[in-house]
């Protein structure tokens, strides 16, 4: 790659690295933290921060903190039409919490290495699983992220696997991404957070393309062989009708 090229990419993904600063719990920050935070020389950020604002992804409040662009709500309000499933899918994620006895009902795709959930049904249960739509999770764990790499190649797997914190996942990892190829299906416990267990299964275009992963997760206690067993056949039959339906990705 030239030069020219390779500054260019550094310097695009040095500005998306600078927006993900933003989330629920900042929605706003100072450029000192931004500094602060990508290590960055103040000159290079102030460059950044100017840029973006040209472009309305940033915007200054006036008060010394910058918060997210108004350039950000048109694709927003994109990717929320692009990824909000139809009413047909969420009624079979909802029918699927119903038939595990209350567990929440999760999508879940992958982006690079990381898995993030594009739709839900929250569980009815005192004690259940949490997640936001639009939350990262790791790819490197979870019934979820093993069906979703059941497709990957040894490489990639291995890659997945080295970004674990301890390190030692590589074998593991590839073993359980095989069995849910050969099992067309997934379960874990205690993977990515000890006493939370998983059970997912893949959701396919109709081009034979694998898309998505949908999953149920609880309490381990809640997730025993038996109940695995027996929740197991909505959750096929789920991620069939999420096949047919072919919406992950929006369908215009």
């Amino acid at each position: 790659m030239p030069e020219s090229d390779t500054g260019g990419v550094r310097s695009v993904q040095r500005a998306v690295d600078l927006l993900a600063l933003f989330d629920a719990e900042h929605p706003s920050r100072p450029v000192r933290e931004l500094v602060d935070a990508t290590g960055l020389p103040k000159t290079t950020v102030v460059r950044l921060v100017h840029t973006l604002e040209q472009c309305g992804l940033l915007w200054s409040r006036g008060d010394g903190r910058l918060v997210p662009g108004t350039g950000l709500l048109r694709w927003a309000e994109l990717a929320g039409r692009t990824w909000r499933l139809p009413e047909e899918a969420l009624r079979r994620l909802a029918a699927l919490s119903e038939a595990s006895g209350g567990e929440t009902a999760s999508v879940y795709v992958r982006q690079q290495n990381t898995r993030v959930c594009v739709a839900r049904h929250e569980g009815t249960l005192t004690l259940r699983h949490v997640v936001r739509i639009g939350a990262e999770m790791p790819l490197w764990s979870g019934a979820a992220s093993h069906v979703l790499l059941s497709r990957a190649d040894r490489a990639d797997v291995a890659a997945v696997a080295s970004l674990a914190p301890d390190g030692d996942r590589d074998a593991r990892l590839w073993e359980h991404t095989r069995k849910a190829a050969e099992d067309g299906m997934a379960v874990s416990h205690g993977e990515r957070e000890p006493g939370v267990s998983g059970v997912a299964a893949p959701v396919f275009a109709t081009s034979g393309r694998l898309t998505a992963a949908v999953a149920l997760g609880g309490p381990t206690t809640r997730f025993t062989d038996e109940a695995v067993a027996g929740l197991t056949p909505a959750l096929l039959d789920t991620a069939r009708a999420l096949t047919a339906l072919d919406c992950i990705g929006g369908t215009a």
